[in-house]
């Protein structure tokens, strides 16, 4: 019995009690249906909280997966209580389906971006304040969200980088073992006496304040170049501070090898001069 099948001209009491016994009861069981649903959904988003707070997921995944599972409950829930009222939840669900559909047509790149930044936050390649290098690009990880991954370059840029790219190629994680090699070549004149040459870069290397023990620095004829023997100069220090490393220690091996009577060899101009 509906609204449309009551004929309210002869309608009397027992029609009344019919209607309200039919509708009343599917209005109440409506009800009961969203309290202890809601109630189990909430249930289990506290659940699914406490499991991925131990697996210690990022932040940001947890609300993601919490607000995705909570939408999708509660919708399943609202299928529920359409079919308990008599609504046809089938043609429901087939407009949902084919809503779905369109929608991921049109955004196919978006939904490449975002499958990128699950895969990125439950396999976690890199976490917030790690120096990576990615798509051509080197930086901090500043923040890691759904569709992007946000870097905070060398130079203080912010460099935004979609995470289906990201995802999919090449990553360099400089953080991940705390500590990094400084790769330094240099050159040396042919004239100069090898071990003394070596000898001076180890004292610069071994005198840095923030070059570690260990592993312990290198130094070794890297090649004989057209011009000038090469050393392969190989300091170790922690993460951040590369580039004090490699800066103070190229300056610091000027000054030694000029102080040494090193030549470090570099092209000469010579002017000729011809008699009129």
């Amino acid at each position: 019995m509906n609204l449309a099948e009551i004929d309210f001209e002869s309608f009397d009491s027992s029609k009344l009690m019919d209607f309200i016994t039919e509708y009343g009861l599917k209005v109440i069981g409506a009800i009961l249906i969203w309290i202890i649903g809601s109630w189990i959904i909430k249930n289990i988003l506290k659940a699914s909280r406490k499991i991925m707070s131990k697996s210690n997921y990022e932040e940001s995944l947890q609300r993601f997966l919490l607000n995705l599972f909570s939408w999708g409950l509660k919708i399943l829930l609202i299928i529920t209580l359409l079919g308990t009222l008599g609504v046809p939840t089938t043609s429901f669900a087939a407009i949902i389906a084919a809503a779905g559909l369109a929608v991921g047509m049109a955004l196919q790149g978006s939904l490449g971006n975002f499958a990128g930044g699950v895969l990125i936050m439950i396999f976690k390649p890199f976490k917030l304040g790690d120096l990576i290098e990615a798509q051509g690009e080197i930086g901090v990880v500043k923040h890691i969200e759904i569709f992007t991954t946000k870097l905070t370059g060398l130079s203080n840029k912010e460099i935004i980088i979609p995470n289906g790219a990201l995802s999919n190629g090449n990553i360099i994680n400089y953080t991940t073992e705390g500590t990094r090699r400084v790769d330094l070549v240099i050159g040396v004149s042919y004239d100069s006496d090898i071990k003394q040459t070596k000898d001076v870069l180890m004292n610069v290397l071994t005198s840095h304040p923030k070059v570690i023990d260990t592993p312990a620095p290198t130094v070794n004829v890297l090649e004989l170049a057209d011009s000038s023997v090469n050393f392969a100069v190989r300091p170790w220090c922690n993460s951040e501070d590369y580039w004090t490393v490699y800066f103070e220690c190229m300056e610091n091996i000027k000054l030694a090898l000029d102080a040494a009577g090193i030549e470090i060899p570099y092209p000469h101009q010579v002017e000729i001069h011809k008699n009129a």
